[in-house]
């Protein structure tokens, strides 16, 4: 009998486990998690305020409550945990979808300044992941500059953006509801370094700006114009030109009165350092870019400077090594070929890889399926040899003599539980816990 170890349980992870299970009648898998909470990134990462991307959780569900599936949470993998080596002991298999952990620095002076943050912080602050310490993101900020022009630059704008009485239905931890309930935010400033028909937004996160509540957005007609295609949408693909005629509706829009909060998406900047004001970050600097015929942008030699007491960078995500396996720094991915990870040029046995470790932090939700599919095709061609391989019984009993305490999916219930009493307590529906103590003491309640 097979037995498989899926490292991570956000989407791709999931949708592993899922084809192990559909194409094999006898496969047993273990999805193991470093946190005590499963769905990875549809946990983490999608926000909060996007209550139907979240519903995806109930089909991630259904896959982790299969009969041949099991939940391990609060098993790390790697410094402090479980080796790699150690896993290929207790399975015949290991499939690596720990994802693009880190983000991507801009490399300018001053990003290290208080103020300026990652807009990977800031949503694992206000999705309450146990490992954000941080704190304080719009403490005394009165104007944000969020530097980039894809989902999540649009998704933290937004947050930046809501009011009280929109956030309060969400299952927003407590305090961050509170921090952005007193913030004085009321200027957000969303930049791209290239043209409106390469900004990475899809069209309907885009259009979600327009219809905040007390929110005007601008955009300058004059910058649309610098982009070779604002002209000639024809020359664009359905989903560019959608955003280019949102774009420019708002740029040719008729003035109105004034809203408390006002967005601007600026085009065709690139951030050149930080200007620091009082110890902190002040303002940004930018150099205007035209477009230099190849796709890229030039710089003009020209600079404009954008006042910011809160600055997001949302320039992508990186994989980072993770010990045991191999790694190649410049794509920020695994070795693999079809899914089998390769060392020095040769497939290791038994070793896998699927998602953004494997193919890059590219594409939507949907696109883990087919190459989760894929890499489980490599590994049920492979799983002959590796049973023959043979392996001890149960790998839990493994774990738990290495004294691995890992949280089942009855651990992971009673944290649902503890969050929906959370919420009623609040008179909110359910809130998020927000750190590793009550995650913890949550899931060791059942059995206390």
């Amino acid at each position: 009998m097979l037995r498989v170890a899926v490292v991570g349980s956000g989407p791709s992870g999931c949708y592993t486990a899922q084809s192990l299970v559909q194409l094999d009648p006898e496969v047993l898998v273990d999805v193991l998690d470093r946190l005590p909470c499963p769905y990875g990134l549809v946990r983490y990462g999608v926000a909060p305020d996007h209550e139907k991307i979240k519903s995806l959780q109930n089909n991630l569900r259904t896959v982790l409550e299969h009969e041949r599936v099991r939940f391990l949470g609060g098993v790390p993998v790697g410094p402090g945990g479980v080796p790699a080596a150690r896993l290929r002991e207790l399975y015949h298999a290991v499939v690596y979808c720990v994802g693009a952990a880190t983000d991507r620095h801009l490399g300018i002076p001053g990003e290290d300044l208080p103020g300026s943050w990652s807009a990977t912080e800031f949503v694992s602050w206000y999705s309450a992941h146990p490992d954000c310490a941080a704190d304080g993101f719009v403490a005394g900020a009165r104007s944000a500059v969020v530097i980039g022009v894809g989902n999540v630059a649009v998704d933290v704008t937004r947050m930046l953006a809501r009011g009280p009485a929109e956030l309060h239905p969400t299952d927003m931890p407590q305090p961050a509801l509170s921090a952005l309930a007193a913030s004085r935010v009321s200027e957000i400033h969303m930049v791209g370094r290239r043209g409106p028909s390469q900004a990475r937004f899809t069209t309907k996160e885009l259009r979600e700006l327009g219809d905040l509540p007390g929110t005007e957005v601008t955009v300058d007609q004059r910058e649309l114009a610098l982009d070779p295609a604002y002209e000639a949408p024809s020359d664009l693909s359905p989903a560019q030109r959608r955003n280019v005629e949102v774009l420019r509706g708002w740029a040719t829009a008729p003035a109105r009165e004034p809203a408390p909060r006002r967005i601007r998406l600026r085009f065709f900047l690139r951030p050149v350092e930080l200007l620091a004001h009082g110890g902190r970050v002040g303002a940004v600097r930018f150099e205007r870019t035209v477009p230099d015929g190849q796709g890229g942008v030039a710089g003009t030699g020209r600079f404009e400077e954008i006042e910011a007491q809160l600055v997001l960078r949302s320039v992508g995500y990186r994989g980072v090594p993770l010990e045991g396996l191999p790694f190649d720094p410049a794509t920020g991915t695994v070795p693999q070929l079809a899914g089998r990870v390769l060392r020095e040029g040769a497939a290791a046995p038994g070793e896998y890889v699927a998602g953004w470790i494997k193919r890059g932090p590219t594409g939507v939700i949907g696109t883990n399926r087919p190459c989760a599919k894929e890499t489980v095709i490599s590994l049920l061609e492979d799983a002959p040899a590796l049973v023959r391989e043979g392996r001890p019984g149960d790998p839990l009993a493994g774990l738990r003599a290495d004294g691995i305490r890992p949280v089942e999916w009855a651990g992971w219930q009673a944290i649902e539980r503890a969050e929906a009493e959370l919420g009623a307590s609040l008179g909110r529906g359910v809130v998020k816990l927000p750190d590793w103590a009550s995650l913890l003491a949550a899931a060791r309640s059942t059995t206390s």
